[in-house]
Order: C-alpha cells, then structure tokens, then sequence
C-alpha cells in the first residue's frame, strides 16, 4: 500500500508527520513537492520534487507506484496540479481527498475588496492607493507590471523574476509573520493598500489585522474552486480519519 500527499503547505508537512506515526509497516509515504521554492522545508518520510508531467503524468506514476490513496494538500492556490490531481485519480481509479484551510473572513472594521484574479485586483488598486504591500508572491506579478504610477513592497519566500512593477522593493521573508511586526512594515513603509490571495491559515493573518488598524483597504484574492466532487477536510487531522476510514480498513 502507497500514500501519495501533493503538498509545499504547512498542513501538508503535519500531515505528514501525523502519518508517519499511524501508517501501518509496510504502508508507503511520498510527499510530492512543485520545487518552486528554493529550500523548501521537507516533511518526514519519502519526498520527490518536480512536476509529473500534467495528468497523464501523475495517473501513470500512481499506477507505477501502486498508490492506493491520494491527498492534495497543496496550497489554495495551486489550481493547475488539484484539477491534474482530480483527472490523475479518476483515470488511475485512486481516492482523492484535498486538504483546504479555511479561507479568511473579514471582520468589523475591516475594509476588503474581493477580486477574481491577480488582473481585477491590479485594476482596482490606482482607486485604493499610491504605496501597495503585495504579498501575492513572485509568481503572476506581470499583473502589476503596468501599474508606473504606483509603487509596491512585494514579499515573497524567494526572489522574483521580471516582468514586475518598475516601482518595487522586495523583501525576502517567511512566516509566519508576528502582528507588530506587519504594524511596524505597514508604518515604516507607509503602506496605504495591502493585496493579498484569501490563503487562509495564521501564519500570515497578521497583516490583516495590522491594516485593520491602520484603516486601510486590502484587495482580497478569491481562491479557485476545489475540483467538483472531490471531498474535501480543513485540516490533517481530518485527513487522517478519512484515510482510516476510507483506506487502512480494507487491508
């Protein structure tokens, strides 16, 4: 028996070590990583890294590897390798569970402004504001790239590559971020909008917060849909009963 977990998120790594523990010997764990981040933290157990080459691709290294189970505890965000993962699984005819933290909901006093894309959200900032904290990350930032008049703290793990804002300075950081810490780059850098994808977790829910407080708008990213009828659980505990029940029983 074979556990593929799609992963690179922090539910995904506690996953991982959750099944270390309660997979039974002789049960294979591989943890599948995208490789887009350089030095990635690595969960326990057998990790790969790098792309399966599209659907077809994943569906014959499921049937290869013999998995008998497969859970996509990738980043909200990640829509490409969940909609792969959905077709992989049916055509290898293997269980799929996604794993999703839940999204961001906004608060009293909150000032949000939800965009479909990367593209309606860099169209709604010249109304927003003139200094923009874009915590998008590296990739898809030829959205903003247009955007002369305005200029963009952009965070991110690691560096981007152009095209980008001709107007940027980037910081290199990791979460989980604190709440005085995003108070004091919001202040610092005298932020007035803040974009952000509905990524959901705490790990970087602080600058919510933070611009809560400093009465600032931030444009909200909405996550894409889950492939339909894929099941889905918030978290890795969950992840595991689903593979207790649906799974480890049978053998």
């Amino acid at each position: 028996m074979h556990v593929l977990v799609l992963g690179g998120t922090t539910e995904a790594r506690r996953l991982a070590e959750l099944l270390v523990e309660v997979l039974p010997a002789g049960v294979g764990l591989t943890s599948s990583l995208a490789g887009r981040v350089f030095g990635p933290r690595l969960p326990p157990g057998e990790v790969r890294i790098g792309g399966f080459g599209g659907a077809d691709g994943l569906a014959a290294w499921l049937r290869t590897h013999q998995v008998d189970a497969l859970i996509d505890a990738t980043h909200p965000f990640a829509g490409t390798i969940s909609f792969n993962a959905a077709a992989a699984a049916a055509a290898a005819h293997v269980p799929l569970l996604a794993v999703r933290r839940p999204g961001w909901v906004p608060g009293e006093g909150d000032d949000w402004h939800a965009a479909g894309s990367l593209a309606e959200a860099a169209a709604a900032l010249p109304a927003l504001g003139r200094r923009v904290f874009l915590t998008t990350g590296r990739m898809g930032l030829a959205a903003f790239a247009g955007l002369d008049e305005l200029w963009f703290l952009m965070r991110s793990v690691d560096a981007p590559e152009p095209p980008y804002p001709a107007r940027m300075e980037v910081l290199l950081d990791r979460g989980p971020f604190t709440l005085d810490g995003e108070r004091e780059l919001i202040r610092r850098h005298r932020i007035d909008v803040v974009v952000t994808k509905d990524s959901g977790g705490a790990a970087t829910a602080p600058k919510l917060t933070a611009a809560r407080e400093a009465r600032i708008p931030v444009v909200v990213v909405r996550r894409p849909p889950v492939p339909e009828g894929v099941p889905v659980v918030e978290g890795p505990e969950p992840a595991v009963e689903w593979l207790r029940e649906h799974i480890l029983h049978r053998r």
